[in-house]
């Protein structure tokens, strides 16, 4: 796992995009506050860039780094969530722009994966996280379901659970409002 932090690492700092596995399913990312790297993602992906992707952090004390004003509620929810969660703050700011939905909104995950929560306490910034496909086709569920085109589109991927079979599904995502309203988007 060392040797593909370090990789991972080394293409994240020269504002490339890695194919990895998450908390969830595998996905494409980039450092969340190039917006070079970000727009790369979107072509891959064959994707809109009006459709906003996630960012991944290793743990909820950097969410007011990135988010205006982090509802109290938050923090409850993160603690308390048996599965992953992706939560969708008003008020994103320090991110790519491109990377920021048209309402302002950023949707950030606190990773509970091993690789991933150490690649990003070493990459010391919050990386994007969108699934391994392209937009439209179904999102693969483990590294055997992802597309020869997607492979090849990035700069690095990671070997780390590349044998893993076990089932995944998506986060649950939960969109959060100033005065701490709560709207489930999927379970």
């Amino acid at each position: 796992m060392n040797d593909d932090i370090v990789k991972a690492l080394e293409v994240l700092h020269q504002g490339g995009v890695i194919l990895y596995p998450t908390d969830t399913i595998w996905g494409l990312g980039c450092d969340a506050l190039n917006e070079e790297a970000v727009k790369r993602i979107y072509k891959i992906k064959q994707r809109e860039d009006s459709k906003s992707m996630l960012v991944l952090m290793e743990n909820m004390n950097l969410l007011e780094r990135y988010v205006e004003e982090v509802p109290e509620i938050a923090y409850d929810l993160i603690e308390l969530s048996e599965k992953p969660m992706t939560i969708i703050y008003p008020g994103a700011k320090n991110l790519a722009k491109n990377l920021i939905a048209e309402d302002g909104s950023i949707g950030i995950r606190v990773s509970s994966e091993d690789f991933t929560r150490r690649l990003i306490q070493r990459f010391k910034k919050p990386i994007v996280s969108t699934s391994a496909n392209i937009s439209g086709q179904p999102s693969p569920g483990n590294f055997s379901e992802i597309s020869q085109d997607i492979i090849d589109a990035v700069d690095f991927v990671v070997k780390y659970r590349q044998d893993d079979h076990t089932p995944t599904n998506p986060s649950s995502i939960v969109k959060l409002g100033v005065g701490g309203e709560i709207q489930i988007l999927r379970k």
